[in-house]
């Protein structure tokens, strides 16, 4: 019985990510690494990593290689009922839909939390704010931002909706905090927190205009690192 060269690379690669032997963020090996540890072509290797792509683990970058994305809940390569996000196409098009869903959660948050969820927006923030170095542990603070604002909003449709994105929604290639270039990281990663900073500060306040109005902000502005570090051949944080 023949071998399927695809699957075994595909089945692989996929283990060390949903493991975490390959963390959010990390590069995976080069096709020559991979050509030479699996004794394949490079055939199989574009198309396992393909396949890949296809089921939202890894994004590659033309002239840079293949990034591991957080895998989807329980290493599921899909939500039942979901689509992957492999494609900068399909980031702006979850940005667009966040804002939506997003701005309104904070505007809730601002008017129906109670202390405790106040406080556990802030710990994520707290967190992210601290993970600057770490684009694992930043990928999921700021989920369990984002998250713990849902909370907040006391509608609990809201918190399944972020639920069943996962933290797929903040599923970008840090290469931005790993090309050397560490002025540039850090100005962006600042200004993130600042935004996250802005939020939290309306939802404590009670202000639900500025609530809403700061998430969407942070949300457009987030599609715009996201359009811009495409063209500069760096990723964005959302």
């Amino acid at each position: 019985m023949s071998r399927n060269l695809t699957a075994d690379l595909a089945a692989d690669l996929r283990t060390r990510i949903v493991d975490g032997v390959i963390q959010p963020g990390d590069k995976l090996p080069s096709e020559n690494t991979l050509i030479g540890e699996f004794g394949v072509s490079r055939t199989v290797v574009r198309a396992a990593l393909t396949r890949l792509q296809a089921e939202g683990l890894v994004e590659t970058e033309r002239g840079r290689g293949s990034f591991a994305l957080t895998p989807p809940p329980h290493g599921d390569p899909l939500a039942p009922g979901g689509r992957p996000v492999a494609s900068l196409e399909d980031r702006l098009h979850l940005l667009e839909f966040r804002m939506g869903v997003e701005a309104e959660a904070a505007a809730l948050a601002a008017r129906n939390r109670t202390d405790r969820q106040l406080k556990a927006v802030l710990n994520a923030l707290e967190e992210f704010t601290a993970s600057g170095d770490h684009p694992a542990h930043a990928m999921k603070s700021d989920y369990e931002f984002h998250k713990a604002i849902a909370a907040a909003s006391g509608n609990p449709f809201y918190s399944d909706c972020l639920a069943s994105l996962g933290q797929t929604m903040i599923a970008m290639p840090r290469t931005r905090l790993m090309t050397g270039d560490e002025h540039y990281a850090r100005d962006h990663f600042e200004q993130v927190v600042h935004e996250h900073e802005s939020i939290y500060a309306a939802i404590a306040e009670g202000d639900e205009p500025s609530s809403s109005a700061a998430m969407r902000s942070h949300l457009a502005n987030s599609r715009r690192r996201l359009r811009a570090g495409r063209q500069e051949g760096r990723s964005g944080q959302a």
